[in-house]
């Protein structure tokens, strides 16, 4: 490839330019050997001709097309300045990238404007990347580093490096940023500390200058200390060079360092008042740049950052106290003034304010600082004298100890940072951040410059040599042949500065001449270093020197070099300050101690510099020798460090937002050292192509016969030997091909050239084909023209001849239609006469008949209306009867049995062997008999037990009464009805006469029709027009509903997806927790032998702590009271309940609110009809007259209502007794009597009662008609009664009576005790009320030291806050109420029932004990009995008879308590999905709940209890065993969501019931209420989605981006490699990941698919779960796509939609394709239709505004800057992406819009849909792989 090659016409080529450094443009005319001129055409048409002496004059080649915007520099074909300059350019400018990579160093441009590229969102998409796979970025080089530290545990560093105002600080801080992100722990939160270091740091060490806001005026070095797991440990900082100067002087338009305005603007916080301060323009520091304010930055907010930041870094409040004030006293020694005096001496007024104000604040003496400030102490041999200063000479002194004060500040401040973030374990590696000034060059250079340049000497140096090494690395790597490359080689600059008789050292020995001056230094300089090459000496300057660094030359100014090194400070001074009568200021200034060898360690503590003042007879070191051995230790750091370059660009100096100006850039890039790291590339082998990057590339250009696809290298070797001749200008690696610099785009020309010839032969025979096409075309069209003319004559000479033909055919068949038709006629009209004469005789025979019948049948229906209504009236008062019979016969026996449970209760408590006692107090009563004081008292007990019956004589009466008040309230029912049908005949009868009213009304309106015709159009014009309002607002009405629906339904799911997110949390934190407490145990030291208990305890304490939710049992042995205390007790136990009692309450509010807005819409909507509704005037009359009766007929009708309400509250007052005033305590008691009665006191029980009913002899006398008791029942047994009293049956009775006022008395002293309760209750209630009131009072005293709006505003905060407690607590305690009223209702429901069945049970007990008597007195009175119940009887046994019927029941699995661990042993934590393999899909679920079921009916709280947590507990240890195992967690979630379906579904609630059979119904719990439980299990299912989502994340993640991008599945080519070039150390070998097809990424998504459905997962989740996945697929390939440049081009995006295609087909083949999934993926379409669109004209900006509507502002414009055009495709105008860009900004959420990423992380809250199964537990068989023998079917 000659010379004449390249420059041939047309060729583009880069010419110098004094205002943009280079312009391209295009050679007119071929470069030949020998020509000294080349005319060139420039870009904006002018033409000018280049003068050149020889070859190497010729102007530089531009790359072609492909190369242009690449990401790394290095991989450009032609290696030098414009080339750079031009891709820098258009990344910036075009694409808006501010990164690029030259090689390893990432150039980073600032753009001055916030971009949405370092949320956490992008650090995770970073994170695990290779450095080539994704576009340049910070976060890419800090991954890089944290990848090499963790994968061969060797120590990085990442330098930093740019001029001011460059980015260097926000670089710095977002790489610790992105090392916190990934190498943060949540349990030490050394991460955070780090960070807060930043603002710290920035407000002590940052200040405003002309070309920065925010520039850093130190240097930096932090080491990030990880430990052997790669989390941060802890952190060191080192600082460099502090610009003391700005503290005392400022530039125009520059501030002082951010702390002192920061202090200003917070000056009226209270415990800032003691520094006096004010605004800053009254300090002289702070106003001499005239520039107070920054604009974005609040100095008070700042403030309060910093003071947060100083709180995290363990800053005590004295510390941050005594900062501030010596601080602030810097400030105010500003403003001490110093006025001079005569001879040469000065003074500060004794009025001087200021003086006094920091002497107070620095707690020293004011005399003392007064006179040293203004003299000096001279010590010579005999003698100290004191010295006056003078003016300048104390002014500088002043300003001298205000930089010592601040420095010794930001000393003592780095050094407390480092022992707060100090490694608190063993340091393994550390990531080192260099953050230091660039190459600095002003039109004044002093000794800050020339230290900063230094540094960079010594940087450069290093980062040349390490370049160097890499490329050396590299070729060794691929075994290529290579000569030693050349480059600059800085080291005689360094020597110069820091050997011996060096600058630096010639500097020091100045210093340490009492007399030296910055002019016998610079004369010493002349002498010793003129003649050397990089010195030089100024011609018009003598005090003045140049060095040649090597970016460029310097002029330094002599001038305050020797001053600045010197650093000195009166020693009078500081002995004034370590004399502080505060302690902190005073160590500030002690004299160290000897210092510590500071490399002891890898990540010793390393602590900044700072001057140390020594005594009289030693010399502290020079700031530059200082500087020098700092320098030297961070070098010694950095080589021990594999570094990684950061070099920040500064595009212009006026601070606008992507404006690049490249003389400014290039300047800075010379500086930076890019430039030659360019030089050191091109010097070797820049471009590098991989085999088969080349073989697809240049298959064009390879001859058919040559292309071997088994052997891609060999057949690119082949190849590139014929195209390119010169071995020298490639190389062949292992897996690369070198070229020389130049020689792709050499090829490029030849595939361009080929290709061209290959386009102008398509052309060629396109256009042929064309031609030939017209030319059939023409001549068929005249073929057909002549074949259609013939027909046209031929088909009018027939029509001609049909039309004759025709006519006369017409004529003849119209004759013969019309006589026909009038014959019809007439034949019609004969049969229509016949016809209806023959119709009418019918009907009239019809209505005869017809009449007749329909009087037969009312006559037979009224007679039977009759008849049905009298034996409804009998029959009605009989039953009547009956029942009030029966209920005061129920009433009376429901009494009897009161007395008796409680008497039989407590003497069955108190004395439990009541036969033994029964026979010994008989023996008593018979040896009593004799006496006769025996006979009295049973004489006694006779008379109370006869008084009893006379009160139940009495209440016998009052039923009789009551009775009488029933039929008169029935007569008076009657009378009420015969008045209601009077009443319904007076309604009728007006009826009637509004009918005639009507008639006549109409009759008179046909008389007006004519008059009101206009009236009538005008009423219909309006209500046309009112409907079509109504029409219009229903419409409008109809969209705000369902806008309303919409939001209400969101705010649903955002509280769903809230809800899961905190439990996922919880779920996170629990973990943690528990890790937290293994690594303790693991550290604690165990003895040796003992077992590992410790373990076990906590296990068992988390799981008592997991089922914390308690369970409402009806068990009968409780009250009301003490169910109550339970449920409150167990719901404080639980440890998360009231964060759900929160969100469900939430939620209840929001469909409170939903109701209401649906309540409203009905309300507009009746309004809206009564508006479109009219009424006639002619009928207003009427409908008064109606509206009369309306009212009267219901008023009668609440006469009718209240009295039939008067007849229930009598019958009401008829069934209830005197003692029922607490219904619900009394029937808990009963019902805890009967349950607790056994079998063996029955017979007692009857005995006791026989012998009350007897002894009063009242029962013959109670014979009255319809009133049967149970003492009816009963005959005359008197001697029976006196055979009981022989056998002491009435003692008995007595002692009952006895215990029964004793447990009165014990009913007594509980109500004492739960009145003493309540008192107590009610003195803790007052005593919060009375914290309460003051704390008020102590809000109330602080808001009166606030202003009044600050006042104002802080009450309405307190005031919401408190109101918002307070609803809540209403809310939780209403929900519980309403719970609480419920159980109550179901416990008194199942009390009822309970107490019907032991009256029953009673009654068939008593049977046997009864005479044949009393047996025909019961069959003549009530229903005989059973016999069934009678044996019974007869044969008692110790369980209810309902039992007996339970246990029949099948569907129950019992076992005992002791094998319950054993049991979840079994079918949780050791079952194997592949056991259920076969069996019902959910088996264990059904299995665990027909164990759930026995424990309800055995009615055993304790056992549902223990089972339901050990269950729960169990699950979460089993998939958190195998949380990676997805088969087990995809078993797990069906069997949980199974068994949270079969609890709501055998729950017993309405909602769920009505969907199963009555055989499920029948197998309903009785007993418990689990709904709390299934909260449990529903989140519980919630954490194992989350869990199984999370398996599939990390699973699929890595194979997204191969298949979806990376693959070419739809043979498509790339356009270019995607670009390995030195990044081989830090790209992974494993490359099976780019082998992953959309096939394998399918193929792995179905096999998850069938593994949920083999275990039979609800369709809905699983849907759930796919949609999930796919949302992954589409946030992940969206997001590469977005931080790739090389993904945007347009056959990327076929390729993307025709792997979208395959996933909707496999969708679609597994029934899974709905809208959710259209709408998951619909983002990732849009992607691909806008790289597939046009981006030319106005209808192209349309199209991509209408369709990317998925797409948020700022990932349209991103992928439109990052679009890289195909073959053949013009470039994206940058005028095109503003107009969308301005379409795009009217969308209506902007803060939506700013999303640069999507959420990949982002998991949908998911939905549990209830899903009953049609499985009976009847039918379910436990198979024997189980392992459940010890279970026993029911």
């Amino acid at each position: 490839m000659t010379t004449q090659e390249l420059y041939s016409k047309r060729a583009r080529v880069w010419v110098r330019d004094p205002e943009v450094v280079w312009k391209g443009g295009e050679l007119t005319k071929d470069y030949k050997e020998g020509d000294k001129e080349l005319a060139i055409e420039l870009e904006d048409g002018t033409a000018v001709t280049l003068k050149i002496k020889n070859k190497d004059e010729l102007p530089p080649l531009r790359n072609p097309d492909i190369l242009i915007g690449e990401n790394d520099l290095t991989s450009l074909s032609y290696l030098h300045e414009p080339a750079v300059l031009f891709n820098l350019q258009e990344r910036f400018t075009r694409s808006n990238a501010i990164y690029t990579y030259c090689g390893i160093v990432l150039v980073a441009i600032n753009p001055y404007e916030e971009l949405p590229l370092y949320g956490e969102d992008v650090i995770q998409a970073y994170h695990g990347q290779d450095m080539g796979a994704m576009d340049p970025h910070i976060f890419a080089v800090a991954e890089e580093a944290f990848k090499r530290m963790s994968r061969f545990e060797q120590d990085q560093s990442i330098i930093v490096s740019g001029e001011s105002g460059a980015g260097k600080t926000v670089s710095a801080k977002y790489a610790m940023r992105y090392f916190a992100s990934v190498g943060g722990t949540a349990e030490t939160q050394v991460e955070k500390k780090v960070l807060a270091s930043n603002p710290i740091m920035e407000a002590i060490g940052n200040a405003k200058t002309t070309r920065n806001d925010n520039s850093s005026r130190f240097g930096k070095f932090i080491e990030i200390a990880f430990n052997k797991i790669h989390h941060i440990v802890g952190a060191n900082m080192r600082t460099y060079l502090l610009e003391k100067s700005r503290v005392v002087f400022q530039a125009s338009e520059e501030r002082n360092y951010h702390i002192f305005y920061q202090l200003c603007a917070a000056c009226n916080l209270p415990e800032l008042q003691n520094l006096r301060l004010a605004h800053p323009d009254m300090f002289f520091y702070t106003q001499q740049g005239e520039a107070p304010t920054v604009d974005g930055i609040d100095d008070s907010q700042q403030f309060l950052d910093l003071r947060d930041a100083m709180s995290l870094l363990n800053f005590s409040n004295e510390q941050q106290k005594y900062i501030f004030q010596v601080i602030g006293a810097v400030l105010h020694f500003g403003n001490v003034e110093i006025v001079p005096e005569k001879h040469e001496s000065s003074k500060i007024e004794s009025d001087n304010e200021n003086l006094p104000i920091v002497c107070d604040l620095l707690g020293v003496e004011e005399a003392q600082m007064k006179k040293w400030l203004c003299n000096r102490k001279i010590v010579t041999v005999r003698e100290v004298l004191t010295k006056p200063l003078t003016h300048s000479m104390a002014t500088f002194s002043r300003d001298a100890l205000s930089k010592r004060i601040y420095a010794e500040v930001f000393n003592w401040i780095v050094q407390h940072i480092n022992k707060m973030v100090i490694p608190t374990e063993k340091v393994l590696n550390f990531i080192g951040v260099l953050d230091i000034y660039g190459f600095e060059m002003f039109e004044v250079n002093s000794f800050e410059q020339f230290c900063i340049n230094y540094a960079n000497e010594k940087l450069q140096q290093q980062f040349t040599q390490h370049v160097f090494k890499l490329e050396q690395e590299e070729y060794v790597r691929e075994q290529i042949e290579w000569s030693f490359i050349d480059f600059y080689d800085n080291q005689p600059c360094i020597d110069m500065i820091e050997n011996k008789l060096g600058i630096l050292d010639l500097l020091d020995e100045e210093c340490m001449l009492p007399k030296g001056s910055d002019d016998n230094w610079c004369q010493k300089l002349y002498d010793k270093h003129t003649g050397k090459k990089h010195f030089s000496k100024p011609r018009t300057s003598r005090t003045s020197f140049v060095v040649h660094h090597f970016a460029d030359k310097v002029e330094y100014q002599s001038e305050g070099f020797v001053e600045k090194n010197r650093d000195q400070v009166n020693d009078e001074h500081l002995n004034i300050l370590r004399a502080s009568q505060y302690e902190f200021i005073a160590n500030l200034f002690k004299q160290p101690a000897e210092p510590v060898d500071l490399n002891k360690g890898k990540s010793a503590q390393v602590k900044p510099l700072r001057g140390v003042s020594k005594g009289h007879k030693t010399f502290k070191k020079s700031v530059g020798s200082q500087f020098r051995d700092s320098l030297r230790y961070l070098m010694s750091k950095l080589n021990m460090t594999t570094p990684h370059y950061v070099r920040c660009i500064k595009p212009n100096d006026f601070k606008k937002a992507f404006d690049y100006e490249p003389k400014r850039a290039v300047e800075q890039l010379r500086a930076c050292g890019v430039l030659e790291t360019i030089r050191i590339s091109a010097a070797g082998y820049p471009s590098r192509w991989t085999y088969p990057e080349f073989f697809t590339r240049y298959r064009v250009l390879m001859k058919p016969k040559d292309v071997n696809r088994n052997d891609v290298r060999g057949t690119s070797e082949k190849t590139l030997q014929k195209l390119i001749s010169d071995p020298d200008k490639y190389q062949f690696g292992k897996t690369k091909i070198f070229f020389r610099a130049g020689q792709v785009a050499y090829l490029e020309k030849l595939r361009a050239d080929k290709l061209r010839a290959a386009c102008i032969l398509m052309q060629k025979t396109v256009r042929c084909w064309v031609q030939w096409r017209k030319y059939q075309r023409i001549r068929n069209s005249t073929i057909i023209i002549q074949k259609y003319a013939r027909g046209l004559l031929a088909r009018r000479l027939v029509k001609y001849m049909r039309r004759t033909s025709a006519a006369t055919c017409i004529q003849r068949r119209w004759k013969g239609y019309h006589q026909r038709q009038k014959y019809l006629h007439i034949r019609k009209a004969i049969v229509t006469i016949q016809s209806y004469t023959r119709g009418m005789y019918g009907r009239q025979r019809y209505t005869v008949i017809l009449r007749e019948a329909r009087a037969t049948t009312i006559q037979r229906y009224a007679r039977g209306w009759m008849a049905r209504k009298r034996h409804r009236k009998v029959l009605k008062a009989i039953i009547l009867l009956q029942c009030c019979v029966r209920r005061m016969r129920a009433r009376r026996e429901l009494k009897q049995l009161k007395i008796e449970a409680r008497s039989v209760e407590h003497h069955r408590k108190v004395q439990k062997g009541m036969e033994n006692k029964i026979i010994t107090l008989t023996q008593k009563i018979e040896e009593m008999k004799e006496k006769s004081v025996k006979a009295k008292e049973q004489e006694v007990t006779i008379q109370k037990l006869n008084s009893q019956v006379i009160v139940l004589e009495k209440t016998q009466v009052e039923a009789k009464e009551a009775t009488k008040r029933a039929n008169e309230a029935e007569t008076e029912i009657e009378r009420l009805r015969r008045e209601l049908g009077e009443v319904t005949q007076h309604r009728d009868k007006l009826a009637t006469d509004l009918e005639n009213i009507r008639r006549q009304s109409e009759e008179a309106s046909k008389d007006h029709e004519a008059e009101s015709a206009k009236l009538k159009e005008d009423l219909t014009e309006k209500e046309n027009q009112m409907k079509e309002q109504q029409v219009q607002m229903e419409e409008r009405m109809k969209e705000e509903v369902a806008a309303i629906r919409q939001e209400t339904a969101k705010e649903i799911e955002e509280e769903r997806s809230r809800h899961q997110k905190l439990l996922q949390d919880y779920n996170r934190m629990e973990q943690r927790c528990e890790n937290l407490k293994e690594d303790m145990l693991a550290l604690q030291s165990a003895p040796p032998g003992a077992p590992p208990r410790s373990r076990a305890i906590r296990t068992d304490s988390n799981e008592e702590n997991e089922s914390g939710y308690g369970t409402l049992s009806t068990s009968t042995t409780e009250d009301a009271e003490n169910i109550e205390r339970e449920i409150m007790g167990e719901e404080l136990a639980s440890m998360d309940m009231s964060v759900f009692l929160k969100l469900q309450q939430r939620v209840r509010t929001l469909e409170k609110e939903k109701k209401q807005l649906q309540d409203l819409m009905d309300k507009n909507e009746d309004n809206n009809k009564n508006i479109a509704s009219t009424t006639a005037n002619e009928l207003q009359v009427t409908n008064n007259q109606l509206q009369s009766l309306k009212e009267e007929n219901a008023s009668l009708k609440g006469d009718l209502a209240a009295r039939i309400n008067d007849l229930v509250t009598l019958r009401a007052s008829l069934q209830g007794g005197s003692g029922e005033d607490e219904p619900m305590a009394i029937l808990t008691k009963q019902l805890a009597a009967l349950n607790e009665e056994n079998e063996k006191h029955r017979k007692e029980v009857l005995k006791l009662k026989t012998e009350l009913a007897n002894s009063g002899k009242v029962i013959n006398n109670n014979k009255d008609v319809g009133i049967n008791t149970d003492v009816d029942l009963l005959p005359d047994l008197s001697p029976e009664v006196e055979e009981m009293s022989k056998d002491g049956g009435l003692q008995m009775a007595y002692k009952s009576l006895k215990m029964t006022n004793q447990i009165l008395e014990k009913e007594i002293e509980a109500l004492k005790k739960n009145h003493e309760h309540e008192v107590q209750q009610l003195r803790e209630e007052m005593d919060k009320l009375r914290q309460d009131n003051e704390r008020q009072q102590e809000i109330i005293g602080q808001n009166l030291q606030l202003t009044p709006e600050a006042r104002v505003n802080q009450v309405a905060q307190h005031e919401i806050s408190r109101l918002t407690n307070e609803n809540l607590d209403l809310l939780e305690q209403n929900e519980y109420l309403e719970k609480h009223v419920k159980k109550l209702k179901k416990q008194l429901k199942a009390a009822y029932k309970r107490v019907t069945q032991s009256q029953h049970e009673s009654i068939s007990s008593a049977a046997p004990s009864i005479t044949s008597e009393a047996s025909s007195m019961v069959s003549n009175s009530m229903a005989p009995i059973p016999h069934n119940h009678v044996n019974e009887a007869q044969h008692p046994s110790h369980s209810p008879l309902l039992r007996h019927k339970e246990y029949q029941i099948l569907g129950m699995l019992e076992y005992q308590p002791h094998d319950e661990q054993r049991f979840i042993k079994s079918i949780i934590t050791d079952f194997q999905p592949k056991h259920a393999e076969g069996h019902l899909p959910g088996l264990p679920a059904y299995v665990i709940f027909m164990c759930i079921r026995h424990a309800d009916y055995m009615n055993d709280d304790r056992k549902v209890k223990s089972l339901l947590a050990g269950v729960i507990n169990g699950i979460k240890k089993t998939v958190k065993k195998h949380f990676e195992d997805f088969e087990y967690v995809s078993f797990w979630l069906t069997n949980t969501i199974r068994l949270l379906h079969i609890l709501k579904q055998y729950s017993g609630e309405e909602n769920f019931s009505n969907q199963n059979s009555d055989r499920q119904n029948e197998h309903c719990l009785r007993n418990f209420d689990l709904s709390e439980y299934r909260q449990v299990m529903n989140d519980l299912g919630v954490h194992i989605y989350q869990m199984m989502v999370r398996i599939i994340e990390n699973k699929i993640q890595p194979m997204i981006v191969p298949s979806m991008l990376e693959s070419d599945s739809a043979g498509l080519t790339t356009n270019k490699p995607t670009g390995l070039r030195g990044r081989s150390a830090s790209v992974s070998e494993d490359y099976e990941t780019r082998h992953v097809s959309i096939d394998s990424l399918i193929k792995q998504l179905a096999a998850y698919l069938q593994v949920m459905s083999k275990h039979g997962m609800d369709p809905e989740l699983t849907k759930q779960v796919i949609k999930q996945c796919f949302y992954l697929v589409t946030a992940s390939t969206i997001n590469n796509i977005l931080l790739r440049k090389d993904m945007c081009h347009w056959s990327k995006g076929v390729q993307i939609r025709y792997n979208m295609s395959e996933l909707e087909e496999w969708l679609r083949s597994t029934r899974m394709y709905d809208m959710g999934m259209e709408e998951t993926l619909e983002p990732l379409v849009q992607v691909a239709q806008l790289l597939q669109v046009k981006k030319r004209t106005v209808d192209d900006v349309d199209l991509i505004c209408e369709t990317c509507t998925k797409l948020t502002v700022t990932q349209i414009v991103k992928i439109l800057n990052l679009y890289t055009p195909d073959e053949y495709e013009k470039r994206t105008e940058v005028s095109f992406i503003r107009k969308v860009q301005a379409r795009l900004h009217k969308r209506p959420d902007p803060r939506r819009e700013t999303q640069l990423l999507i959420d990949a992380k982002h998991t949908f809250s998911v939905v549990f849909p209830y899903n009953p199964s049609s499985v009976l537990v009847t039918e379910i068989n436990v198979p024997d792989s189980f392992s459940l023998q010890f279970l026993r079917k029911m």
